[in-house]
């Protein structure tokens, strides 16, 4: 008696391990193949320009202290004489770091910059093999210049969704 018992059990199981089989697989071959990201994604960040082609960010610090995981460190420049084409404003960040090993992409940063300086674009972070990869500087940040490289500008634009 007691063996049969568990022979309905066994069948019940072997049924579910079968029908998990022959169903498609979730996984994807990756270079390859790309998964569709939401719209709203939330991958690397990017530094802003205007059409113009000069920085929006104005060095205000606030993209620094929204951040919860005290990833991003910047310091504040004046801009000089004869510079009006490289920056909006009197004052730019002359350094601006990220740190993606601390980064919780949590989207706060983007939020805070009241000249929409920075954003996070539908990439995702490479692999690395080390931590100094993954510090990013201004000049891995900002985005091409729209006066005198206009395709790869629209190529890092990509379908960014902007929601106020």
């Amino acid at each position: 008696m007691l063996e049969r018992a568990y022979l309905p059990a066994i069948f019940k199981g072997m049924k579910i391990t079968f029908g998990h089989i022959f169903k498609k697989k979730p996984t994807i071959n990756y270079p390859e193949v790309t998964r569709p990201f939401s719209p709203v994604f939330r991958g690397l960040h990017v530094l802003n320009r205007d059409e113009e082609g000069r920085e929006n960010c104005t060095a205000c610090g606030l993209c620094a202290v929204s951040c919860p995981a005290e990833a991003i460190t910047m310091e504040a420049a004046e801009r000089k004489p004869g510079e009006e084409n490289l920056y909006r404003e009197e004052k730019y960040a002359a350094k601006y770091e990220i740190n993606m090993l601390r980064c919780i992409f949590c989207g706060l940063c983007e939020e805070a910059c009241p000249k929409d300086a920075i954003y996070l674009s539908e990439t995702f972070a490479p692999a690395n093999f080390q931590r100094k990869g993954f510090i990013y500087g201004k000049d891995d940040l900002l985005i091409p210049n729209p006066v005198t490289e206009p395709e790869a500008y629209a190529k890092a634009k990509g379908g960014r969704v902007t929601i106020k």
